[in-house]
Order: C-alpha cells, then structure tokens, then sequence
C-alpha cells in the first residue's frame, strides 16, 4: 500500500466498492459547499463529482431525488439550475456536521431521556416513523412504546418529532437513578438497547484502511489540489457513514478502550494534510460559473478541533 501513489490509491478507494451516487453528493454537500455559501451550480457540482466516478447523469438524477425528498431546493436562472440546502432540513445537516467534525468525549450526567407511546397512543405508521427518526439521533427502543439515550441531543430530539408529527402525541421525559434503592445501575441499560460490536468492528476496519493512506501522504508530496480533494471527499464520505450509525454514547458507557477514538485522530490527521489544496480546487471550480463564489466561512476552520495551526 505504501508504495501506491495517490491516483492509484484512489482509483483503487473508488474500485473497492460502488458508491452511492445520492449519498456521495450529499458529502461533498456537505463537506464541500455548506462552507462556501450552502448553495451550487449543477454545472460546477457535475464538475466535481466527476473525479469520483459519478456521472454527469447521476448527479442529475441524485439532486432530483434530494429536492422530491426534501433536503435540497432548486432555482433556476436561465437555462442553469442551482442547488441550495432546503432551510428546514438544515437543522438536520449543521447537526450531522458536528457529529463528523467535532472531537469525541461527551460525558453523562447520569441521566437517561425517554420517549413514551404507550400502546395505542399513536397509530402504526407515526409510531414507525417517530422511531425510524430516533434511532437515526441514536435512541434505542429498551421496550414496547419506549425509546431511550442517555446523552440525547434536544435539538436534534425536538426536530426528529417536528418532522415527523410526534411532537404533541408522545410524552418525553428525564430520569435519573434512584439512590440506595438497590437497583441496577443505570449504565448497564446500554447492554441492553445497543449492540456496539458492528460500530466498534467499523471503526477499526476504517482506521486499518486509512492509516496506510496517512502514511503515504506523510511520506510523499504535498497533493495537487484535485486529488486533495478527491482524498478528503472519500475519507469524510466513509467517516461520514462511521458517525452517522454511531449512537454517539457518553465516554462512560463505551468499553474501553473505544475504536472510535483512534478513528477521529487518523480522519482528524488525513484532513489536516489535503484540506487546504482541496479548497484551492473547490474555489476554482466554483469561480468559473460564479466568479463572486465565497470561501469558506470561518465555522470550517473550527472543524476537527481547529486547522489553523
């Protein structure tokens, strides 16, 4: 591996497996244009997808589907199409990107949050979507009609009912242990509602495939700007699939010692070294349909815990 250079190691990244087109283009969304503005031209989007092996075609198909699904709106000026996130699933993307970027270590308070539906509550499809919603922000169902995490973000909690009309049709709550009452801790709930083998198994299958491309970048040349940002798109876009399964438990609750800490330090380590290469790529791709594109705001530097300096 360390002998590959870097076109070869991502030709060989996009050969190992097909790649969701939809899902690709929500990365570079993301990693990409939320910091330079939250909006693109499809002609400057097909333009950088295309090192990662997405059509032109595809990219056309995979914005259509996000705008039908919600997360992104369109505009049109002429015969040039725009894409924007939609502002009510931005919520959604601004907690997502504190979830890839942000340093691992939440701590618990010893307290647990709990979403009841008691049986016949809620009719079947709410109470279908109202978990579905959940256990995307990492809930457990630890019983019929009740979901739990014990580090529950309200934000993403109050938008996940929002969204899916639970808010006034469930009841939420705050509990905590009992003292000397003799009962189970508390902690032990977590055997009960998350299987964290196929979570800790991913992290260490990332860190196995990344670690040699840290090496090769530390040992080589600086990138160019195009493979520098074909380099941080596949590693955010895999990181990014990493964290979105992760029910981001409390560093208290987690075996030890945890997968996913040594993970964010090799994503941390790669993204340091191609970041800045790769903005010069996307603010040129960028300019050529819009010269008056920004760079990225300053909430980008703050990713990864700071990469200036």
């Amino acid at each position: 591996m360390t002998q590959l250079t870097s076109n070869e190691w991502i030709a060989q990244e996009l050969s190992a497996e097909p790649l969701r087109s939809k899902s690709l283009v929500m990365t570079v969304m993301g990693d990409a244009i939320a910091p330079h503005g939250g909006a693109v031209w499809l002609g400057s989007l097909i333009e950088l997808l295309a090192p990662l092996g997405v059509t032109d075609r595809l990219v056309r198909t995979s914005v259509f589907r996000l705008v039908q699904e919600g997360w992104l709106n369109a505009s049109r000026e002429g015969r040039r199409s725009r894409y924007a996130f939609e502002p009510r699933s931005l919520p959604r993307f601004l907690r997502a990107d504190r979830r890839i970027y942000a340093p691992p270590g939440l701590h618990w308070d010893g307290r647990w949050t709990l979403v009841l539906a008691p049986n016949g509550s809620i009719d079947g499809d709410l109470r279908t979507a109202v978990r579905k919603e959940l256990e995307w922000e990492g809930f457990a169902m630890l019983g019929p009609g009740m979901l739990a995490h014990p580090g529950a973000d309200a934000e993403g909690l109050l938008d996940a009912l929002d969204r899916t009309g639970g808010r006034d049709k469930v009841f939420v709550l705050s509990a905590a242990e009992l003292p000397e009452v003799g009962s189970r801790p508390l902690g032990e709930l977590v055997g009960e509602g998350w299987d964290l083998t196929a979570v800790a198994r991913s992290y260490v299958d990332f860190i196995a495939r990344f670690t040699p491309l840290l090496e090769l970048l530390r040992a080589g040349p600086a990138l160019g700007p195009a493979d520098a940002f074909a380099v941080r798109s596949l590693l955010i876009h895999a990181y990014r699939r990493l964290q979105l399964h992760d029910p981001m438990l409390p560093i208290e609750l987690l075996p030890d010692p945890w997968p996913g800490s040594d993970a964010y330090a090799v994503a941390r380590a790669i993204y340091l070294l191609v970041y800045a290469q790769a903005e010069v790529h996307i603010d040129a791709v960028l300019r050529r349909e819009d010269e008056g594109a920004p760079a990225a705001d300053e909430a980008f530097y703050q990713r990864f815990g700071g990469l200036r300096g």
